[in-house]
């Protein structure tokens, strides 16, 4: 892990991945079903410091939300692999415009742009590239959940589109330890991977 040196926090973005009420709150459809995931729980608050310093010196937040569309009956579109995954997924849980699918309280006021995502990156069929691009963007920290999946996805798609992507380590989670640093050693060599309080530290 590195420190992140000099951040020019005009051009670089925020983009927080998924922290939402149905992953994380205790009334929220991963907990209903049993999945719950103590270190992410620690995010919200260590993330939403990181926002209110980027925002200090100009720069932007944006945040993916993962999104069940629901079909012509009401029903959510669920991918099969996913279904698979968490058969318990059901009617109005991340759905469109529902208190599921928001992100967290911690971040409101916060968060500029947000984007609905089907899958697990934030630029996959989103307006995210776009929006970034028309702001200015050329660097992004990338946080949240989960670091093998959503988080991970993002970085990857980042790089290919030629920003100085970062990692910040410990506004990461996912469901078990072990996953969380492999992803982390993966990601390295694709991004910076540094923390929260280096990256604050390098905002300029």
């Amino acid at each position: 892990m590195s420190d992140a040196a000099a951040i020019r926090g005009a051009t670089t973005a925020l983009i927080v991945i998924d922290l939402q009420n149905d992953f994380l709150d205790a009334r929220g459809a991963y907990a209903r079903g049993g999945d719950s995931n103590p270190p992410a729980l620690l995010l919200p608050d260590r993330v939403a410091a990181v926002a209110r310093a980027l925002k200090t010196v100009g720069g932007l937040v944006a945040a993916s939300q993962f999104t069940l569309w629901p079909d012509a009956a009401g029903e959510p579109m669920v991918s099969p692999h996913l279904k698979a995954l968490r058969p318990y997924l059901r009617k109005g849980d991340f759905a469109p415009g529902s208190w599921g699918q928001a992100n967290v309280d911690v971040l409101a006021g916060l968060v500029d742009v947000a984007v609905s995502k089907v899958a697990y990156s934030a630029f996959f069929n989103t307006q995210l590239d776009w929006v970034l691009r028309r702001a200015g963007i050329d660097t992004v920290a990338v946080c949240g959940i989960v670091t093998n999946g959503g988080v991970a996805s993002t970085v990857r798609d980042a790089h290919m589109r030629d920003y100085r992507t970062l990692v910040l380590a410990d506004g990461c989670a996912a469901f078990g330890e072990e996953r969380h640093r492999t992803s982390l050693a993966d990601m390295a060599n694709v991004a910076e991977v540094t923390d929260c309080a280096a990256f604050v530290q390098g905002l300029a």
